[in-house]
């Protein structure tokens, strides 16, 4: 934990610039980070999910994702075949690695391969030893995320086993889900460092030093993006978007995967969505920005208002978080109040944390309105994040048309409360600002 300390005084001291660690000290934090979850955080889920034994197989370049989260920070794949088990013994877990290799600090390795040759006959003399009532394993029908056991591994397992204890084996689903979806109070500092590291490169990247009206293009945007987040050190978990929505501009920003490429001018209105990797976790944000006209100080009225209105759909949204409501059932209510006051809204909100796209409570897709099986179905919990991910149709007449305004930020729920990661945008990011000091 001192070490932590010494780490996180770092990055939360020194400028943006140097915010960022370099790999050894990440390496380190990263193993600490994997301490707490596998000694405080996995014990209870284990008991939550009524588990005796969490058995996770795979293999190199073809990692379960589950796996992926817990290989040592100097693993960049799994090696061979990996096996990792643990076994809850009353309020601790006993986590071995049956590997050919030694696996980081966190989990003992203890197959002696010149002892017992066959891997598989390691695994079941293990799980024989331990004699779990119900050995979990990682599959699932509505989560690919909780579905990476291989059905070569699943074979290689079961005629390994004796009878008696093929009959122990269940999906881990249930487990897998609250592992990726919890989240640790170490995790929770970091992911809003990490967020606020988003929020500097997107104001960087809407700024006259990135992009310059009548010449730049939201092509050039979206790689100076790229090229930003390779300088830093860091990497991206999908290819960034950057849109424009204006006067005159006749079609609706539509989710078709087409190429939004435009010339940015004076008086558009911004549109990115972007997200960094960094210390096993993920942000995912979606910001707007108005490119001032040279005769303007501030965005039209028009556009702040209907800003005010993307922030009232996020208020109808989060306000109706609830320990163990649904994410289907939120979703219908937060659209049914949203609606009964005006408003156009679309939320296709996520979950967040060891993956962008992450496994939890949905809350809607942005072409499924009326909920979604499996996820959608998953009870809220707490010590959780999502990116809060929606948007709302507002008619300008100024332009004679309808826009959208697509917003998306981390935002955390705990203790039955909900709060946003690192803020949320209530303002719009201004393009070609003046200095405070000229008039």
């Amino acid at each position: 934990m001192k070490a932590f300390l010494f780490l996180f005084f770092t990055i939360s001291t020194l400028g943006f610039g140097q915010h960022i660690l370099p790999l050894r000290e990440r390496a380190e934090l990263i193993d600490l980070i994997q301490k707490e979850r596998i000694q405080k955080l996995l014990p209870e889920l284990m008991k939550e999910s009524d588990l005796d034994m969490w058995v996770l197989i795979t293999r190199e370049y073809n990692e379960d994702p589950i796996v992926k989260t817990l290989l040592p920070p100097t693993w960049l794949n799994a090696r061979r075949r990996t096996i990792l088990v643990f076994s809850k013994k009353s309020d601790e877990v006993d986590a071995v690695a049956i590997t050919r290799y030694n696996f980081g600090n966190n989990i003992r390795s203890i197959w002696n391969k010149e002892l017992q040759p066959d891997q598989w006959k390691a695994l079941a003399a293990y799980i024989v030893s331990q004699n779990p009532k119900k050995i979990g394993i990682n599959t699932s029908e509505h989560y690919g995320l909780a579905d990476g056991l291989s059905k070569t591994d699943f074979e290689g397992m079961i005629n390994a086993l004796p009878k008696e204890f093929q009959k122990r084996v269940v999906s881990a689903e249930k487990l897998a889900v609250r592992w990726l979806e919890t989240r640790t109070p170490i995790e929770m500092t970091l992911l809003s460092q990490l967020t606020e590291i988003t929020h500097a490169i997107i104001k960087e990247a809407f700024s006259t030093a990135v992009i310059t009206p009548g010449t730049t293009t939201t092509e050039d945007v979206v790689w100076w993006f790229r090229n930003r987040v390779a300088e830093l050190q860091l990497t991206t978990w999908f290819h960034p978007t950057v849109d424009v929505q204006r006067s005159g501009k006749s079609d609706l920003y539509a989710f078709d995967g087409q190429s939004k490429f435009d010339i940015i001018q004076p008086g558009d209105l911004l549109h990115c969505d972007f997200g960094i990797t960094y210390l096993t976790l993920n942000t995912d944000c979606q910001e707007l920005a108005y490119v001032l006209k040279p005769e303007e100080i501030e965005a039209p009225n028009f556009l702040k208002e209907a800003l005010s209105k993307g922030n009232a759909v996020q208020d109808f949204l989060t306000n109706n978080f609830k320990k163990g409501k649904t994410g289907n059932e939120i979703l219908a209510i937060a659209l049914q109040e949203s609606k009964a006051v005006g408003l156009r809204p679309q939320i296709y909100t996520h979950p967040l944390g060891m993956y962008g796209h992450a496994a939890g409570t949905t809350f809607g897709m942005w072409d499924a309105q009326e909920g979604i099986p499996g996820s959608g179905e998953h009870p809220l919990h707490e010590n959780t994040v999502y990116a809060i991910e929606l948007n709302a149709t507002v008619f300008i007449p100024e332009w004679e048309k309808d826009i959208r305004i697509m917003l998306e930020e981390p935002g955390y729920f705990g203790l039955n409360r909900f709060r946003y990661v690192n803020g949320r945008q209530t303002d719009l990011i201004l393009v070609g600002s003046k200095s405070d000091y000229l008039k």
